[in-house]
């Protein structure tokens, strides 16, 4: 993850990359990418902010593509099963997975100003969790990581934020 994911930038080469990847992905173990699996994985990949189920069915039926929940919830249940995409538990919220080509333990960076989020690569068994587990004798099998704070452009506009935001702690 690089710092620059959270400036502003022309994407759409981003996400013709990352529809592609999820093709192939799909091709390779056999599942079938619909238009509508599809279509929620480029609305989740159009910004850099967890959609609600509700707010990406309302794209869906400005499209013609469905009306009823049902249908993002399945088309949603379909790409966090599969690794395409992940479940921001805070905000009740999905973001399209930004790491498609390896295994990992995601862990999220969500601005609380500007609400966006970045997806980053954790090692829970290596770190602190890991060595607690260990000595438990606990097996990690699933973790869900998710920081809130300010992003550099936010942090930039408040500077005094994170120390007031200290101070009172």
């Amino acid at each position: 993850m690089s710092r620059h994911a959270f400036e502003a930038h022309d994407h759409q080469d981003c996400i013709a990359d990352a529809v592609a990847a999820a093709e192939r992905l799909c091709a390779e173990r056999k599942l079938q990418f619909t238009q509508v699996r599809q279509r929620v994985l480029e609305i989740l990949l159009s910004e850099h902010k967890a959609m609600g189920a509700y707010e990406i069915l309302d794209h869906l039926r400005a499209e013609g593509l469905g009306s009823q929940p049902p249908v993002a919830y399945r088309a949603l249940d379909f790409l966090t099963k599969h690794g395409l995409a992940h479940r921001i538990e805070r905000l009740n919220a999905f973001i399209a997975c930004t790491h498609l080509q390896n295994a990992h333990a995601p862990a999220f960076l969500i601005c609380r100003s500007c609400e966006r989020v970045v997806e980053a690569e954790s090692d829970p068994v290596g770190g602190e969790l890991g060595r607690a587990a260990a000595q438990a004798g606990f097996v990690i099998e699933r973790t869900v990581r998710e920081a809130e704070g300010l992003c550099p452009a936010c942090a930039g506009a408040a500077p005094h934020a994170a120390g007031d935001r200290t101070a009172s702690a």
